[in-house]
């Protein structure tokens, strides 16, 4: 809901900081894979149940992840590396979800329900970015097309910084996070559902004899 204005609002300052990160010779998949790095390193830190070291390294990791985009294009965008960033966002995301449960018995069903919201998101954003791009539509920019919800990057980003930082009422949270990303995932089946309302088999397409 609220990556679009944050991204263009963020996006001088991180164009700079990437630019300085060409100048150091760092190529946009040795950055990610550095943010995957640091990601990893929250996810133990939070199972290990160091959540503040957890909190930050978490945080890190979302601003590394800020930064390989404005590189690659400054260097030249390559499909492996928007294959790489989107593979370590769904491994850190998952992962810190994971953890969280590993650290909290008590809240562990709520965490195997954030987890299988992701799963329904991910999937309905990835098959729509399949569909999309086959029809040649205008993305913003990104490797996938990103239908817009309320649970996006952002929201993400906050909602496991407040569980972090809370270090208490965990399972309500993470309750309540599963809720709002699961109605992401019904906002992203309508908006699909909507956007191919007029997509109809050509007459060439249809079986013989239907």
């Amino acid at each position: 809901m609220l990556d679009a204005s944050l991204r263009e609002r963020l996006h001088p300052g991180l164009d700079r900081i990437a630019g300085g990160l060409d100048a150091a010779g760092l190529t946009p998949n040795v950055v990610t894979g550095i943010g995957f790095v640091v990601g990893l390193g929250a996810c133990v830190a939070v199972a290990t149940d160091r959540w503040i070291l957890g909190l930050i390294m978490w945080l890190l990791n979302r601003l590394i992840d800020g930064l390989d985009g404005p590189l690659a294009r400054r260097v030249g965008e390559t499909q492996l590396g928007g294959f790489l960033d989107i593979m370590a966002d769904f491994a850190i995301y998952g992962g810190i979800v994971v953890a969280i449960g590993w650290s909290v018995p008590d809240a562990r069903v709520a965490a195997l329900v954030v987890f299988l919201t992701y799963y329904l998101n991910g999937s309905a954003f990835l098959a729509w970015s399949s569909l999309a791009q086959r029809q040649m539509l205008a993305g913003d920019g990104r490797s996938l097309h990103f239908p817009a919800g309320l649970a996006e990057g952002t929201e993400t980003i906050a909602a496991m910084s407040v569980v972090l930082l809370v270090g208490s009422y965990t399972r309500e949270l993470l309750w309540a996070w599963a809720a709002i990303v699961a109605i992401t995932v019904v906002q992203r089946i309508r908006f699909v559902a909507v956007s191919l309302a007029d997509d109809r088999p050509s007459r060439g397409d249809q079986e013989p004899g239907s």
